[in-house]
């Protein structure tokens, strides 16, 4: 027996990996997601998207990727997962991801098969789309002067490409190294932490989708998760799947705010509040 049996939910509510059935549509991800696709249809050219850790920044991302439909965007996102990456790597991918077969070994040529492809897509009616995730990595001069020369690319007066990069606020700090790439950002959106409203909405819809025919979580439980987590989505799923299964194992069938203050010390979360005076 698991704890999906003992509080008879058919998966787990709070799973940490990206799956659309549990996206939560707050207003603040709602408008975000309105703003960015706003920022595709009209060939904007440069979107940002910025937020703490764990403020949902990757699900937004997939989120967005899912709603660019392949008839009328040639899309792809891509992930950054080092702060090494150079200008001429990252002019590959981009070709490569938007169709470019054998990119060149030459920047120069690299940009102008790009130019091409961009061109082809435009063509067909079609609009040309590159979300990156974790983009705070991208903090060298160049890779910035390498995204403005892309976005040099247009015609009829029409930017042949539009990027929405997401990141950490340390995001800004990138974009500031080129100055008039830094002016290019035509929309920008900041995702702030959940209310203590918002974080109870945001368990109780998770615990509907996994199949909950009650709540286990007491009000004081609620509160406490708010409180330890101060509002951020990854911690709260951490916490809320750690505490059902905690209760689980002590044959709980409620969880209260002591099982809550429980589990936070064993995550060092209660590090994160200011001390007693």
């Amino acid at each position: 027996m698991s704890y999906l049996e003992h509080y008879r939910l058919r998966e787990q509510p709070f799973s940490i990996a990206v799956d659309n059935r549990f996206y939560y549509d707050s207003r603040q991800h709602a408008d975000a997601l309105v703003r960015l696709m706003y920022a595709a249809s009209e060939r904007k050219g440069l979107a940002i998207l910025v937020g703490d850790v764990g403020a949902g920044k990757t699900t937004l991302a997939r989120r967005l990727l899912d709603q660019l439909d392949d008839a009328q965007y040639e899309s792809a996102l891509l992930i950054i997962i080092h702060s090494a990456v150079t200008s001429e790597w990252l002019l590959k991918k981009i070709a490569t991801q938007l169709g470019v077969q054998k990119p060149a070994d030459d920047t120069p040529s690299v940009l102008t098969q790009l130019s091409q492809r961009l061109i082809e897509i435009h063509e067909q009616g079609k609009k040309a789309v590159v979300l990156i995730d974790e983009a705070q990595m991208l903090n060298a001069r160049e890779v910035m002067e390498e995204f403005r020369g892309i976005l040099n690319m247009e015609i009829d007066g029409q930017k042949l490409i539009t990027f929405v990069l997401f990141g950490l606020t340390a995001l800004d700090a990138g974009l500031a190294l080129d100055g008039p790439l830094a002016q290019r950002v035509a929309i920008r959106c900041h995702l702030q932490s959940f209310t203590e409203n918002i974080t109870q909405d945001y368990i109780l819809f998770r615990l509907k989708v996994a199949g909950a025919e009650h709540n286990p979580f007491t009000p004081g439980a609620i509160a406490a998760v708010h409180r330890f987590t101060e509002g951020t989505p990854r911690l709260i799923n951490t916490l809320c799947d750690n505490a059902l299964l905690e209760g689980f194992l002590q044959k709980k069938a409620e969880i209260d705010e002591a099982l809550i203050q429980e589990i936070a010390r064993d995550l060092k979360l209660s590090t994160r509040l200011p001390a007693a005076a």
